[in-house]
């Protein structure tokens, strides 16, 4: 292992919070591998750009020798962690929680050295749990502690309410320390609060205290909100080449940098300099961007080609040769509404995703933006090509044109 004193300067990189450098100097200098814990939710099917901040910084630590355990919180899902919300999350079904924890396992090895990986789930403890012991552990942290939180103390303002079940989340989350026997717990910094209570639970069940570690929270493509998949800002780990490489090639300039700086190795002050002075391109650094993403996730042949088919569908504005085919949608219907099409055909997740994007003036039909009304689209002998913003094109056989609706 690399001396203590430099494996905690390579850490510091991209953290927000170390509580405390001094403990985490202390575990590093015990030369051994220390137990370096992530829970996750399975709250959505597929992990995002956001997750892989705290995913490389978990594979940082494995390569300085450290063990992760990645923690499925296949139990807690079943509660919700309102963290950022006003409101009570909806808990999800033991049906939800197994599928999404089986997507999570397939994906987080794309970043993580599943040699140095332990996988668990925290329903092993938690329901062999007895009441009696619940109600102990629920005895080593106060009402008043728990206000301290800031959704919490918000909604109490607000008199919005707050159920006792979800008193427990950051109670059974410290628990799982102490199951775990964690030496650091790492995170984003929306999950503070929680990461504190567990130092206090291991201390209250005679364990050291884990050393906290926070990581900023990845804004997505919109560079306001963070990164969400129901915020519709996010991109997925397991999305296409082309679709992740495109939504990169999205972002503000200045988002760019803040994904250079936490989703890579690049010296963003470097980058930051080469700019200012005109020795790269805007253009040119997203795309180095977007291709080092892009074979993060897909490898170095599927980066190249993604960005062979960037530049030439729109930096020289040619229509894809690959793009999918399809036939009139509808057999029991002569003519369709453009909203209806996109929706039926997979361009859009619904008929109200579909009226979005049209309101929106980010459908095109042979290269002509809709811009007023509802086109009417008639099966017929023609075909037309349409596009939806900048990466999505189908080709739609057996079709012409009708009117535009008032």
């Amino acid at each position: 292992m690399e001396p203590a004193e430099k494996q905690l300067a390579a850490l510091r990189r991209g953290a927000v919070d170390i509580i405390s450098e001094s403990e985490l100097l202390s575990k590093l200098r015990l030369g051994r591998p220390l137990r370096v814990k992530f829970g996750a939710d399975p709250s959505a099917p597929d992990l995002h750009l956001g997750h892989v901040v705290v995913l490389r910084k978990l594979r940082q630590f494995q390569e300085l020798g450290h063990q992760v355990i990645f923690l499925i919180g296949d139990f807690t899902a079943r509660i919700g962690d309102p963290t950022g919300r006003s409101e009570t999350r909806r808990p999800l079904s033991a049906a939800e929680v197994a599928s999404n924890a089986k997507t999570y396992q397939e994906q987080v090895f794309k970043i993580l050295d599943p040699a140095r990986t332990e996988v668990r789930f925290n329903s092993e403890w938690m329901e062999q749990m007895r009441a009696a012991e619940f109600v102990a552990l629920c005895s080593h942290y106060t009402v008043a502690r728990m206000l301290e939180r800031d959704d919490f103390a918000k909604r109490y303002r607000q008199r919005q309410a707050i159920g006792i079940h979800e008193f427990l989340y950051p109670l059974i989350q410290g628990y799982d320390s102490v199951a775990l026997q964690a030496d650091v717990e790492v995170g984003g910094t929306d999950q503070r609060f929680n990461l504190l209570v567990g130092r206090e639970i291991q201390k209250a069940f005679g364990q050291a205290p884990q050393v906290v570690f926070t990581l900023p929270l990845l804004e997505g493509t919109d560079g306001v909100q963070k990164m969400s998949k129901s915020l519709g800002n996010a991109i997925g780990v397991t999305e296409p080449a082309d679709e992740m490489f495109g939504k990169v090639m999205s972002i503000s300039d200045e988002l760019m940098l803040r994904y250079f700086e936490l989703l890579t190795e690049r010296d963003v002050a470097e980058i930051r300099k080469q700019l200012a002075v005109g020795e790269l391109h805007p253009m040119d650094a997203k795309k180095d961007l977007a291709a080092t993403l892009v074979r993060m996730f897909w490898g170095e042949v599927a980066s190249v080609e993604a960005r062979k088919r960037f530049e030439r569908q729109f930096q020289q504005r040619k229509v894809p040769e690959d793009m999918p085919s399809f036939s009139w949608p509808d057999e029991q219907s002569e003519q369709l509404p453009v909203w209806r099409i996109l929706s039926l055909l997979g361009l859009a997740s619904s008929n109200s995703e579909a009226r979005r994007l049209l309101a929106q003036g980010a459908v095109k039909i042979n290269g002509e933006r809709l811009v007023a009304g509802d086109l009417l689209l008639r099966r017929g002998e023609g075909e037309l090509v349409i596009q939806i913003g900048s990466r999505r094109w189908a080709r739609l056989c057996g079709v012409e044109k009708v009117a535009v609706t008032p």
